[in-house]
């Protein structure tokens, strides 16, 4: 099974390309480490993404540099000889699906995303830096946990 799920912002507005009436967008994505070693400097790692066809024209269309997605794919090795006779090894990642990761609102600096939340109500996350949101379980009733 070949199947990569990221999440994470992009580093440069996506580069467009047009092949036989189909977009081709190309986009790196930094994801943020969990953990870092003692004295490491690097907290992010970067990986290029390929989407075709309709998610191409998705990312051609609504994202841009630092926007947040979910993007899920499979990983493809690209490797080849280069012109002085070195082997070359590079990975990407092929989109299959991509979706947005945080509201327009959030990106601005706003609060999270709350589609259940009766209008006025907003919800903040547990800590600075933190993604994740408290969930009061009396607005979700689907939520599979709670009294």
């Amino acid at each position: 099974m070949n199947k990569v799920i990221l999440m994470g912002r992009l580093t440069r507005d996506p580069e467009m390309r047009y092949s036989q009436d189909m977009a081709i967008a190309r986009f790196s994505l930094a994801i943020d480490r969990r953990f870092k070693k003692q004295g490491d400097t690097v907290t992010a790692d970067f990986f290029n993404c390929t989407a075709f066809g309709k998610q191409g024209e998705f990312v051609e269309k609504y994202l841009k540099q630092g926007t947040k997605v979910l993007v899920t794919g499979r990983i493809q090795n690209d490797n080849y000889t280069n012109k002085d006779g070195q082997k070359v090894y590079s990975v990407q990642v092929i989109v299959e699906e991509i979706e947005f990761a945080e509201s327009k609102n959030s990106s601005a600096g706003g609060a999270g995303y709350a589609p259940n939340m009766p209008s006025g109500e907003k919800i903040e996350p547990t800590a600075p830096g933190d993604d994740f949101m408290n969930i009061n379980p009396k607005f979700d009733k689907d939520l599979p946990f709670g009294d």
